[in-house]
């Protein structure tokens, strides 16, 4: 089995800002993100030969993206992968790349979710269903990740104070990171009093543990590797692109401990395989990880080898995945801060790894980055789907 490392190169990205954009609708974030897009990579339009397009919630078939840009009659796929939606559409086109099916490729990644009405609790509205996919089952996204922190903490042996301080500065790290970027949808900082003392959601996560219901797109032009050059100075290459899907084991096994999430792993171990990696958290510069709530970057930091097992906590207190640490993680404030619509995440974090491999980010901008790492998860806990891709120099 053949590995996509250095097969493919980005050499254009585009990046709406996120929030409640009650002044835009997706058709117009769609045109935003692809135009800067076109414009960071020095082509036009005519220049794409094919375009991937991923949303959960906002468009049905390719004809999302063709109709809004007017592409002009080439093939176009819509991709759905639940949080890993963005991620995946981004995966299928550097795919067809490196099968020298194409040369030069779109993959852009939206949803425009304060139009649902939704609030992130109850039924979720999925199009391709006559029911929601959480409320169904008896579950909430807060309420389904609640249970990795209490069990986390029990697990380990955390107080209540200890657990709240520990997801808690997460948070904290992510807001003051988030505050740096203009196209963060919130922009403020917040205190470790503030987090722990917040209303709660679903105990123990609190307001400040769950990222927003949110509005945005991200796109990505790629290219053949031995080409990308001609496009601009300092491509950026592909090493890995990785996606794991659960099996419910965490609804059908009364031994799930809910302080791993499998397909993280999984996923992980095969990005570092295939990118030739062997130890990441020495090997990798930065991550931007799925954080829909405090805990969930904590767990992800050790199902990824960020973190031995139960001691992330210890690497938190000591600041190692801050912008001065020893692997910045969230760097441009993270879900927590972008908030989450779904088909955009993926290649939103995509857009930070990019920048910062480019030396772009200003005040977040780390000392000589050379690979950097992105995560998704999609689903629950106790089944999910993950995508964990790795692009560098």
């Amino acid at each position: 089995m053949e590995s996509i490392k250095d097969k493919v190169a980005i050499v254009g990205m585009g990046c709406t800002k996120f929030g409640e954009r009650w002044d835009a609708g997706a058709e117009d974030m769609i045109i935003e993100a692809a135009q800067e897009a076109y414009q960071d990579a020095g082509i036009q339009q005519k220049d794409i030969q094919a375009a991937w397009v991923g949303t959960m919630f906002s468009g049905d078939t390719g004809r999302c993206l063709s109709e809004p840009l007017k592409l002009n009659y080439i093939p176009v796929t819509r991709v759905e992968n639940m949080c890993a939606t963005g991620s995946d559409a981004m995966r299928n086109a550097a795919y067809a790349v490196a099968a020298g099916v194409y040369d030069i490729v779109l993959a852009l990644g939206f949803d425009k979710l304060k139009d649902t009405g939704w609030a992130g609790l109850g039924d979720v509205p999925f199009p391709s269903t006559s029911r929601g996919i959480i409320g169904s089952q008896g579950l909430s996204g807060p309420s389904a990740f609640a249970l990795l922190a209490t069990a986390y903490f029990a697990k380990y042996k955390l107080s209540p104070q200890e657990g709240k301080r520990m997801i808690g500065l997460i948070s904290v790290k992510s807001h003051r990171n988030g505050a740096k970027h203009p196209k963060a949808h919130l922009r403020r900082e917040v205190t470790i009093e503030q987090v722990m003392n917040a209303p709660i959601i679903a105990w123990p996560l609190g307001l400040f543990d769950c990222c927003g219901v949110t509005d945005g797109a991200a796109a990505a032009i790629l290219v053949r590797a031995d080409m990308a050059k001609k496009f601009r100075p300092d491509p950026v290459k592909i090493k890995a692109l990785q996606i794991s899907v659960g099996q419910q084991q965490g609804f059908c096994r009364s031994d799930f401990e809910y302080t791993s999430v499998y397909e993280t792993v999984h996923a992980g171990k095969r990005a570092y395989e295939e990118a030739g990696i062997k130890n990441p958290r020495k090997e990798i510069s930065m991550a931007q990880v799925h954080d829909c709530f405090s805990i969930t970057e904590a767990v992800i930091m050790e199902d990824l080898g960020f973190s031995a097992r139960g001691h992330v906590r210890d690497d938190i207190e000591a600041g190692f995945f801050e912008l001065t640490g020893g692997l910045p993680t969230q760097t441009d404030g993270g879900l927590k801060s972008f908030g989450h619509p779904i088909g955009a995440s993926g290649l939103r974090m995509m857009y930070e790894v990019y920048k910062q491999l480019q030396g772009k980010c200003g005040d977040r901008q780390l000392k000589n980055p050379k690979l950097g790492l992105t995560h998704n998860l999609g689903g629950f806990p106790a089944t999910a789907t993950v995508s964990c891709c790795i692009a560098g120099l």
